[in-house]
């Protein structure tokens, strides 16, 4: 009798054992943090999986450097996870999956993402995924050095020069390392070189990264390297393509303008603080334009995932306007989301500077330059970036001449363009 009984309860504990197993499936999310994101998600995830104890979701927060050198090498070999938070947008399209037989309601994604679905998938009419934010590129300065110095920050229609003046004069005042550093990226580069006239593309719509308004900004850039403007330290310390922020110079008030985006809000919010007014200042000015990039970063549905069909309840659930209210709110992310963006979402912070650098970036985008959104929209678009970035470092620490460079680039993105469609 106790024998019969032990087999029946070992039985029963395998039963529901079995049950378990069968009835859990995992799904793998890669992400990176730009500031508290990462915190917001998991609250996200968590009640997810309260309402669907069959997923089990596991966040995989990386460095952003991992988004964009190992994600790619690990899709590539079939690696991936079932979802990640990409900002090379249509580079990876290859890699994603299309949702839209997965999803409850795909006119509520067009009508809510269209614009940015293009982004995602540019050759097809497909739903990979949802913009995690918008971006917007443009500078940041330290408002409370312009005061302690005595300078006057310059007005709207300021241009680059106009900027490089001022800020070195705060610095030379005030004895600051770095007048100006800008994130070693060519992303970043590119809205200032289309405000200069750059064109990216040829009449045909052919990708053509070298023109007069390119070269304008490039020489500013290589000037201000070698008059100390900029720090030939920051951009010099790596090679190649290789991203390089300066967000913790600028936090530890060494920097007195920095060039880069509005996904820096939050981070800013948190570690800068009251401590001074960093302040988001519009695109400074060029002939052609006055214009940032558009961006951001989206979370995308991975093919070679082996749960389409839970992949895609996640990512339908999290689309929601309910779900997403909350994370733009909490992260203080301009939306990628039309109708949040159209009836607006309450941030989460009392902190004057975040909600000026807010309300700064939303401003500006009506004045971002057509080419930049078809710059953004290009699947090949980090081809581009890489070589202008790359060869220009490569200029400016003085491994060439910005001629030589210039050449180089072009020669990069014919070469890899050509790879690519091999």
């Amino acid at each position: 009798m106790q024998l019969k009984g032990l087999l029946s309860t070992s039985a029963l504990a395998l039963a529901f054992t079995a049950q378990a197993a069968l009835a859990e499936t995992e799904l793998r999310m890669m992400w990176y943090n730009d500031g508290i994101e990462g915190e917001v998600m998991q609250g996200l995830l968590d009640r997810f999986e309260e309402a669907n104890p069959d997923i089990k979701v596991t966040l995989d927060v990386v460095p952003y450097k991992a988004i964009i050198e190992s994600l790619p090498i690990q899709l590539a070999a079939g690696e991936g996870p079932d979802i990640a938070r990409v900002t090379d947008l249509g580079g990876l399209s290859d890699f994603y999956m299309d949702l839209t037989p997965h999803l409850a309601d795909t006119d509520y994604w067009r009508a809510s993402f269209g614009p940015f679905l293009s982004w995602l998938a540019p050759d097809s009419d497909a739903i990979p995924g949802f913009m995690t934010q918008l971006s917007v590129t443009g500078p940041y300065v330290n408002k409370t050095l312009f005061e302690q110095a005595g300078v006057e920050l310059p007005g709207e229609g300021a241009t680059w020069d106009d900027y490089a003046t001022a800020v070195n004069a705060v610095a030379e005042a005030l004895d600051i390392p770095i007048p100006m550093a800008w994130d070693r990226s060519g992303h970043r580069v590119s809205g200032p070189a289309i405000s200069m006239g750059a064109q990216m593309f040829d009449p045909a719509g052919e990708p053509a990264l070298v023109d007069d308004g390119l070269k304008a900004m490039a020489q500013r850039l290589y000037d201000w390297h070698q008059d100390g403007t900029m720090s030939k330290e920051l951009w010099g310390s790596v090679s190649g393509s290789t991203y390089l922020g300066a967000n913790e110079d600028f936090a530890n008030a060494q920097v007195v303008m920095y060039m880069s985006g509005s996904w820096q809000i939050p981070q800013f919010a948190e570690q800068i603080g009251d401590g001074f007014d960093w302040w988001a200042v519009p695109a400074p000015c060029g002939p052609a334009a006055c214009s940032g990039m558009p961006g951001g970063a989206a979370l995308v549905a991975i093919k070679d995932t082996e749960h389409p069909e839970e992949v895609g309840k996640l990512m339908d659930w999290l689309a929601q306007e309910e779900q997403l209210a909350e994370f733009y709110g909490k992260t203080l992310f301009i939306p990628g989301h039309l109708g949040l963006a159209e009836s607006g979402v309450e941030f989460d912070t009392d902190d004057p500077r975040a909600q000026h650098a807010l309300a700064t970036f939303s401003a500006a985008v009506p004045g971002i330059s057509p080419v930049a959104f078809d710059l953004q929209g290009y699947a090949n678009n980090r081809v581009m970036f890489n070589a202008l970035i790359s060869r220009l470092n490569e200029a400016i620490v003085g491994e060439l001449t910005l001629d030589q460079a210039y050449e180089r680039m072009s020669d990069d993105v014919t070469k890899q363009l050509a790879e690519k469609s091999r």
